[in-house]
């Protein structure tokens, strides 16, 4: 069993999209799972999780984000507003139009999920959110000095427009190591080819757009994304990793908004679990969803 990957127009931009069928043995469930990845990752990465839902009779998406994976960078002038991304996964699934849905969303992808349920235009059977309840909240008295830093980052993007290359996946992997300290190196092996793509030189660079190494302007409201965690009003499980994990200073009031939510630990999983535990999040994904 292996995923297709096509290109798909959305909002002008050609997103990456990759798909799971369930096998031929396997009666299909009807129900449709989208997955949204998080910050500098791809559909890509969920490779060893993807499978395992699908030959349990799901249909899989895998969308990569505008700027990430193999879709379609932003051009001169553009940037990457939070919003958009929301915008482009509306704008698929009304392309897509599966008759049933679940939402299966990691790290940032968890924001975008959140947004999107509690907009509510696209009805949503069950809601995943691993450790995707949101980045610390941003208080507004500092916004004026994150607009001040998206202005020099911007100008040091402009200055220095293309990503650090490296000689070696032995040094993309050390690269991933100073990021993620709690990922066995036996796994990050498995994950560096997934996120880097070699130039004509011979050397890598990441896959996702160098923009994306810029602070963006709009902060984090707390008070917004407690309006749309409110909304969602389909059942959610929440998967922790850990203590490892990410965990927000308010993620239990976060979690208490959610009017029907389930919530999980995986532990020593850490925040990129979908890597060091696919077999166990798969079965949490799977028992929550029968």
């Amino acid at each position: 069993m292996q995923p297709t990957s096509t290109l798909v127009s959305v909002r002008g931009l050609d997103l990456n999209l990759t798909t799971w069928e369930p096998p031929p043995d396997v009666e299909a469930s009807g129900l449709t799972i989208l997955f949204l990845h998080g910050f500098a990752d791809s559909a890509a990465s969920f490779d060893l999780v993807l499978p395992l839902l699908a030959r349990a009779g799901h249909r899989v998406i895998a969308p990569d984000l505008r700027g990430f994976g193999d879709s379609a960078w932003l051009g001169a002038g553009g940037y990457y507003h939070f919003p958009d991304y929301l915008a482009d996964v509306v704008d698929l699934l009304r392309q897509l139009a599966p008759e049933r849905l679940a939402v299966v969303a990691h790290s940032m992808g968890g924001t975008i999920a959140v947004q999107l349920a509690g907009v509510g235009v696209v009805p949503i059977e069950k809601l995943v959110l691993m450790e995707g309840l949101g980045p610390p909240a941003h208080p507004l008295e500092l916004t004026p000095e994150r607009f001040r830093r998206w202005l020099d980052d911007l100008a040091t993007h402009r200055a220095r427009p293309e990503h650090r290359s490296f000689s070696s996946l032995d040094e993309v992997v050390e690269r991933l190591r100073a990021t993620h300290t709690n990922v066995p190196v036996e796994i990050l092996k498995t994950r560096a080819p997934l996120l880097v793509k070699q130039r004509e030189d011979g050397r890598y660079v990441w896959k996702f757009d160098p923009l994306h190494r810029t602070v963006g302007p709009t902060p984090f409201l707390i008070e917004a994304f407690m309006a749309f965690l409110r909304r969602i009003s389909c059942p959610t499980l929440v998967i922790h990793g850990g203590a490892t994990g990410f965990h927000p200073e308010d993620e239990q009031e976060r979690i208490e908004a959610i009017r029907d939510v389930r919530v999980i630990d995986i532990p020593d999983a850490g925040h990129m679990m979908h890597w060091t535990r696919p077999e166990q999040v798969s079965r949490a994904i799977l028992d929550f969803l029968d």
